[in-house]
């Protein structure tokens, strides 16, 4: 979940949009009309009334001619090959449409009554999760990472651009690690409890195994009690020379976001882990985003 964007116009227009998936999926505005705005104001969710009882109305948005596939495709995609083992909100039905300059699409969901953990992808506080919440996700992501696909989460150029941009030297898996599929943005503002659901799979794809263990602990490095807790459930993935490397990915990919003025607070943390994965001294003064690196590499 994300603030709502800085332009009026970019409000105004996007609900106007959203008014019209609601004409076009037939369902009717719920109770809570606020929505849930995604990044940057590409997105906009919903609660839906449907005959059957709630639904989540979920409208993306894009300029014409400028859709990344894996993206938008995302959730389509996921609801034709995912497990039925990995808990999430089933997907209903799409529409898409255009009105120059834009293109919209329409997702319609079961509606998910669980809430997620953190209201931030970045964890501020410390979420109370049982020993079977904690076994439910590890069996989550182990499943998640059998599917077969040719889509990917990130891609092995932009590490090799980004690495040693960010953590200072070239950074080689040595031995080379296994990429396996993830859901690609794990973090607790995308889980929900006491039962587990796993939200937004636009962006799954292929990474370096371990990678959605290695996210949900970088972006949890602000609550160092969670963060501990996730090194220890996830043991078995992070505690291996492919999990040490996924961290660096992840933690890599999280610095590239500080640079471009999002998470900013976990700019220290993320250092001072890259140094014990590095086995570097942490540096006492703490580091500035390094914003001149952002526009060389681009989105992530």
């Amino acid at each position: 979940m994300w603030p709502p964007p800085d332009d009026p116009a970019t409000i105004t227009r996007m609900r106007a949009a959203l008014a019209t998936a609601r004409k076009l999926m037939n369902v009717d505005e719920g109770d809570d009309r606020r929505g849930t705005w995604g990044w940057h104001g590409r997105t906009l969710g919903q609660a839906v009334a449907l005959t059957t009882g709630l639904g989540w109305l979920r409208l993306a948005a894009a300029p014409i001619g400028q859709v990344i596939p894996v993206f938008w495709n995302g959730s389509i995609e996921a609801q034709a090959v995912m497990p039925a083992s990995v808990p999430r909100p089933g997907l209903i039905g799409w529409h898409d449409w255009q009105d120059e300059p834009w293109q919209y699409r329409a997702e319609l969901y079961d509606y998910c009554t669980a809430r997620p953990v953190s209201e931030t992808p970045a964890l501020i506080r410390q979420p109370p999760l049982s020993s079977r919440w904690w076994a439910a996700a590890r069996v989550a992501l182990r499943d998640i990472a059998t599917v077969r696909t040719s889509r990917h989460t990130i891609t092995r150029h932009y590490l090799q651009q980004a690495m040693p941009r960010f953590l200072g030297n070239p950074i080689n898996s040595d031995p080379p690690v296994p990429w396996t599929t993830a859901h690609g943005d794990f973090h607790f503002a995308n889980i929900t409890a006491p039962d587990l659901q796993i939200l937004d799979f636009e962006g799954w794809g292929l990474a370096p195994a371990g990678y959605d263990a290695a996210t949900l602990h970088s972006y949890s490095l602000l609550v160092p009690v969670t963060a501990a807790r996730i090194r220890r459930e996830f043991a078995s993935v992070l505690n291996t020379p492919a999990g040490r490397h996924a961290e660096l990915v992840a933690i890599t990919e999280l610095l590239h976001a500080n640079a471009r003025g999002e998470h900013t607070a976990l700019n220290q943390p993320l250092h001072e882990r890259a140094c014990v994965l590095l086995d570097r001294p942490i540096p006492d003064q703490p580091r500035e985003p390094a914003i001149t690196w952002a526009a060389d590499l681009g989105s992530i």
